[in-house]
């Protein structure tokens, strides 16, 4: 698709969504937040969206865009992407020298987003940027986003203002600050105060305020390597460097620092910060991935799995032929990948869902028939009970020749599908078209740190959503460290990762990605509890490496 045609359809998407995109030869300044990308705001998101130009500011932005356009990491990004936050020589650009390069890329008369951290008229650059524009004769507009010092304290659990603190001062640290004006405030809020806290908590007692008052730092704020430390102003400066506190962090110094205890939620979350594996194919780690960062999870997927077609297509064309001459009265959907690879076959032919008109269709389970409804299509069976080819084959009618005018079904399945739905179908009587409609190869090895990563218990936890997941991984990466959670999402793959002698803590209840999560997140809660209620540190999985330990399943 070219940059107009594209640039044309994403502006026709942003009218139906009520808003209107950035103008041409145009900047919008956008606030991004302090670190989650959950924190854009929706007209942040529109304007990344139909953007041309996104000039950046930290590290973080090009991963950031990627994932709200949904482009892999090596992908094509779509719009172009300018560093507004270095120059070429690696050194931080000044307030003039990032307008320059917002006035140069707004003057090509395309539409601009100036991504900016936190909120663009909070403690950064966007008035200069801005003045730039409006002498140049530019449009803009202004985003704000979440500001850091608001945010980071709320991730933290400490509240700013409450009824019986009303005021807050923020204050950027620096050299020419005079800290006698602000030891009265209730509540301070202090930016890039990290290397300076000792000096500034020594001038703060000076001039009167109590060296037990609380004070909380929290560092790399509302992300998942989040780290808070609470002391008082007598001992933060020690309790900061034993703690290896390092920028960017918000300091926050007050009476209010004493509620995080109660309201801290982020940190508390059952898997925060832990290093999860993730063996799937990429195309289907999305939900999953998903589901564990709710949790304070970080994903990190690697591949095991290639879904390429089969070897040989004409078993496929025949099939989809016969379907659409009328040959079945079922078809049998046993994975996502199977509707996908009948789906592409028709596109394939110039077909489309209408073909399944007097066709009944049976899905494995919820994820399947999700697929077909996204495709327009609904269901007419779905196991109530085990998700599975046994709970699909218990449900499943016998043959009748006098109610069922077609005694045949189209199944069409992976080349290494190892559940004996066939079988099952024969005995209920029908006539079985086992078709493979898609092969599991397996992926190349990972990196090497990731497959030492791997062996030595970096990883918290992993999570494997079938025996190929098991097999595959191990295969190319080796077995992960004993210390490391195993989680599995039914009994067959816990029995396979049983055989490669890995030991199950964790069995999902349920044959789904989002009860398996939960299963997880229940046994990072569990855990959290027992250290706590042992007084001991709350630690990850990968920092205890004891000889034996006490295994919590949820089997």
């Amino acid at each position: 698709m070219t940059r107009a045609h594209r640039a044309k359809s994403e502006t026709a998407s942003s009218t139906r969504r009520g808003t209107s995109p950035a103008p041409r030869g145009g900047v919008a300044f956008v606030g991004s937040g302090p670190g989650d990308p959950g924190l854009l705001t929706v007209r942040a998101a529109d304007l990344i969206r139909a953007a041309d130009v996104i000039i950046t500011e930290s590290p973080e932005h090009p991963a950031m865009v990627r994932a709200l356009l949904g482009r892999p990491e090596g992908a094509e990004c779509g719009p172009e992407l300018v560093d507004g936050g270095f120059g070429e020589d690696g050194q931080p650009l000044t307030h003039a020298a990032r307008a320059k390069v917002v006035v140069r890329q707004a003057k090509r008369g395309l539409r601009v987003v100036r991504l900016m951290t936190g909120d663009p008229f909070v403690y950064a650059s966007g008035p200069e940027e801005a003045a730039a524009c409006a002498k140049a004769g530019l449009g803009f507009e202004i985003v704000p986003g979440v500001s850091s010092a608001s945010a980071v304290p709320a991730y933290a659990g400490i509240p700013l203002t409450t009824k019986d603190h009303r005021e807050v001062s923020v204050v950027t640290a620096g050299d020419k600050v005079d800290w006698s004006r602000y030891v009265d405030s209730p509540t301070l809020v202090l930016l890039s105060a990290v290397n300076s806290i000792g000096d500034i908590a020594a001038a703060l007692v000076d001039a009167g305020r109590d060296p037990e008052t609380p004070v909380a730092m929290t560092r790399t704020g509302t992300t998942t390597e989040q780290q808070t430390v609470t002391s008082t102003l007598e001992h933060i400066a020690a309790d900061a460097r034993a703690a290896r506190m390092a920028p960017p962090a918000v300091t926050v110094v007050g009476d209010v620092v004493a509620m995080r205890e109660a309201l801290s939620w982020f940190e508390t979350k059952p898997l925060f910060g832990w290093r999860i594996l993730v063996p799937r194919t990429k195309e289907q780690a999305g939900s999953l991935s998903a589901g564990l960062r709710g949790y304070g999870g970080v994903p990190e997927e690697v591949p095991t799995i290639s879904v390429e077609p089969p070897r040989n297509p004409l078993q496929m064309d025949k099939a989809v032929r016969g379907l659409v001459e009328g040959r079945y009265e079922w078809i049998a959907f046993t994975s996502v990948n199977a509707v996908k690879a009948v789906r592409e076959k028709f596109e394939e032919y110039g077909l489309d869902a209408r073909a399944f008109s007097g066709l009944k269709i049976a899905t494995v389970g919820d994820k399947t028939a999700a697929a077909i409804s996204d495709w327009g299509l609904r269901a007419d069976l779905v196991p109530n009970g085990e998700q599975s080819a046994a709970g699909l084959l218990e449900e499943w009618p016998e043959y009748d020749e006098l109610l069922d005018p077609i005694n045949r079904v189209f199944l069409p399945r992976a080349d290494i599908a190892t559940e004996n739905l066939v079988a099952g179908l024969i005995d209920l009587g029908w006539e079985c078209d086992d078709v493979t409609a898609y092969r599991t190869v397996r992926a190349a090895p990972p990196p090497a740190p990731v497959r030492d990563a791997i062996k030595t218990g970096k990883f918290d936890a992993v999570v494997f959503t079938s025996s190929s997941t098991v097999r595959n991984l191990v295969g190319i990466a080796g077995k992960p460290h004993p210390s490391t959670v195993i989680a599995v999402i039914g009994p067959a793959t816990a029995k396979t990762a049983e055989e490669h002698g890995l030991r199950v803590d964790v069995l999902s209840p349920k044959p789904d990605i989002d009860v398996l999560v939960d299963a997880l997140a229940d046994f990072g809660a569990a855990r959290r509890a027992e250290l706590i209620e042992a007084g001991q540190p709350v630690t990850k999985p990968s920092e205890r490496k004891p000889t034996s330990r006490k295994r919590a399943s949820s089997r």
